[in-house]
């Protein structure tokens, strides 16, 4: 296999091209070491031990640094590692390494997120967020169900309102409107805000 390019991403590492497509980052040392050189072969032997030893050893310790340091999703996971110049299967074998050992769940994700945020956003809202952090919709649904009680949410918009120093009855049509937009926008169901607001 043929090394087409080696460019440089820094001072310590570069990013290597081979002939068939695939790609992978090592250290500027690495790739001394390894013998690695643009027009030059590189043995499928070598191939093997970049990416059996060098890059998926890699992957899987950046993988347990990122989730020691804090909670991600699977969708966070994959991104953070394709970022470092991963190839796919390399990520694919890391994340696998992460879930066999329950270092990554993306179910337990949702629920400490709900449970961190569900006083302060609405259901909807979460439900948003987590869905964009790459949660199921099925996983966010249930953990919102378990999580979130509808006497909460009402009590949050009835705080929400407080906040805002809504006047209440003497609350004019635009002001009304105003805040039914405003708490919209922050996630809650329609028929809960009508009913806080009247």
């Amino acid at each position: 296999m043929q090394v087409i390019e080696i460019t440089e991403l820094d001072k310590r590492r570069s990013r290597v091209r081979l002939e068939d497509g695939r790609s992978f980052t090592l250290y500027k040392g690495e790739c001394r070491q390894l013998g690695l050189r643009e027009g030059e072969e590189c043995a499928e032997g070598l191939l093997e031990e970049i990416y059996g030893k060098i890059l998926k050893t890699r992957a899987r310790k950046r993988a347990l640094h990122l989730l020691e340091r804090m909670d991600h999703t699977e969708a966070q996971l994959r991104r953070k590692l394709g970022q470092g110049g991963c190839p796919e299967e390399i990520v694919e074998d890391a994340v696998a390494y992460a879930y066999r050992f329950h270092y990554l769940d993306d179910k337990r994700y949702a629920e400490n997120y709900v449970r961190s945020h569900r006083d302060r956003k609405s259901r909807g809202k979460m439900r948003m967020e987590l869905i964009g952090k790459g949660v199921g919709k099925e996983i966010a649904d249930l953990a919102l169900e378990e999580g979130c009680r509808l006497e909460d949410e009402r009590e949050l918009i009835r705080r929400w309102i407080e906040k805002k120093q809504y006047p209440g009855e003497e609350a004019g049509v635009k002001e009304k409107q105003r805040m039914y937009r405003f708490l919209i926008g922050k996630g809650f169901r329609p028929e809960d805000v009508l009913r806080e607001l009247s």
